[in-house]
């Protein structure tokens, strides 16, 4: 069996994984608020806990992993969506409102995240068909002395839980000094935070021990973290932007509410995705959605490749000219694999690669490797294994009749140059091999060489009409 080590965020360090039960290794991921389409931003951990999915089902077998990613769909942001809908003309009551949007956003979410190649979790709950154990949560929570209720709400009680701060490494008087807290007068302790809201009349609401109201937003995951993988489970996911304070408060009040359990072994967080190397943000106006690049003509494939180009630990910069690259390659190893038939595995070195906190861009390095030596049935097995050259993510490529028919040609190119190259080994004249390289170069298109043979490679500044120009020389030539 493949080692695999992750990141831990709470320890710092990359260590072994050994799950709790081989039999049932289980995974948390927080999933989106839906009110509106998924950005790029959002994207990133569902590509990048995506292919730990596949890593751990290959390795401990698809019926032994239980993946949880939740919708979040009770939250303040709703509710203020929903009422600008009101205000814009929509009719409805608000929790109509609120369930047509909540319906029709998780729709968008899972045909966006579709179209990136991303697996179905094993569960995707709704945080509305949990609030009966919220409830009974919160309750053990007050009754335990970590929780209290003032004015309708119940907060957690920070204090009570000594080891709050370990996940961030921060201790909660440095919290107090550097955040941007609300002090509101029902609170003892700045830092605590909402279990339980009041809700008005037109407002989302269930009763409960302290009156009509909702959740907050972090009891919503400890508790249907609890309900789907139990008190203590193996790994637990999200964007680095949860790390605090979302994951913290998990932490503290499951840990209080399960004394001893540990609940996740294992935290990983993924980094933020940057655009040209600017923060994506709406007021610089490079803010854009999954479905915006979509429908820009950017391939799911493609989009998927980019964000495996870069270590879910470092800051993911989107280009034009890293999706441009991205879209050429893919191309050509999908002109390569057409009618191959996979290797039955991945190679062993590809599973390692992975197994070492999801090394994805060496697994890229190597999926080049394989194509400059014509290895495609492990091409194929080996991209497949993060979720690359699937069935699945087929047709795209063949849309643009020019990108195809540009692809055509240069593996006729490619056949010229190997065949120059081969008489040139004979005759000790280079001329033939230096003048099609040199075309090739100012068509913008990367010329490998090696024993095993050749590949051509277009780059950011290819140019079909320079590429056609080859062709139309040589059939002057009579070649």
């Amino acid at each position: 069996m493949a080692e695999i080590r992750l990141y831990n965020t709470m320890t710092r360090r990359k260590e072994r994984f050994e799950p709790l039960d081989p039999a049932n290794v289980r995974m948390y991921v927080c999933g989106p608020t839906v009110y509106d389409r998924a950005h790029l931003g959002n994207a990133r951990p569902v590509v990048a806990f995506d292919v730990l999915y596949r890593l751990l089902r290959h390795v401990y077998g698809e019926g032994a992993v239980t993946y949880v990613r939740n919708f979040t769909d009770v939250d303040d942001k709703i509710n203020a969506r929903a009422r600008e809908m009101q205000k814009a003309g929509d009719g409805r009551d608000l929790n109509a409102i609120i369930r047509s949007l909540t319906d029709e956003t998780i729709g968008w979410y899972h045909a966006d995240m579709d179209a990136l190649g991303a697996l179905r979790p094993t569960h995707e709950p709704r945080a509305t068909e949990f609030i009966a154990p919220m409830v009974a949560m919160i309750a053990g929570l007050v009754a335990s002395g970590h929780a209290y209720a003032a004015e309708r709400h119940v907060l957690f009680d920070v204090r009570s839980y000594p080891r709050y701060g370990r996940l961030s490494g921060r201790s909660v008087d440095d919290m107090i000094a550097g955040a941007r807290v609300e002090v509101a007068p029902y609170k003892r302790d700045p830092m605590d935070f909402v279990l339980w809201k009041p809700s008005t009349d037109e407002e989302p609401g269930w009763d409960s021990p302290w009156g009509r109201g909702r959740p907050g937003w972090h009891i919503e995951c400890s508790a249907m973290a609890r309900a789907l993988l139990g008190e203590s489970f193996d790994i637990h996911g999200g964007g680095i932007d949860l790390q605090f304070p979302h994951h913290e408060n998990e932490i503290a009040q499951s840990c209080c509410a399960h004394p001893g359990a540990g609940f996740a072994r294992v935290w990983m967080h993924n980094e933020m995705v940057q655009v040209d190397g600017r923060k994506m943000s709406k007021s610089l106006g490079n803010f854009f959605t999954v479905r915006d690049l979509l429908d820009q003509g950017w391939p799911g494939e493609v989009i998927r490749f980019v964000m495996l180009s870069t270590h879910y630990r470092k800051p993911m910069d989107w280009t034009d000219h890293k999706a441009e690259e991205a879209r050429r390659v893919l191309q050509r190893w999908r002109e390569k694999t057409r009618g191959v038939i996979a290797a039955e595995k991945p190679l062993e070195r590809f599973e390692q690669m992975l197994g070492d906190d999801l090394n994805t861009p060496a697994v890229i390095a190597e999926l080049h490797q394989l194509a400059h030596a014509g290895d495609h049935p492990n091409l194929l097995a080996s991209a497949r294994l993060v979720g690359l050259l699937t069935d699945e993510l087929s047709g795209w490529e063949s849309i643009s009749p020019a990108a195809g028919d540009d692809l055509s040609r240069l593996g006729e190119i490619e056949r010229w140059l190997a065949n120059a190259r081969d008489s040139a080994r004979a005759s000790k004249d280079y001329s033939e091999v230096d003048r099609l390289k040199s075309a090739l170069a100012d068509a913008g298109v990367e010329v490998r060489m090696s024993r095993d043979g050749i590949e051509l490679m277009p780059t950011a500044g290819f140019d079909s009409a320079r590429l056609w120009a080859i062709d139309r020389c040589r059939e002057k030539e009579g070649n």
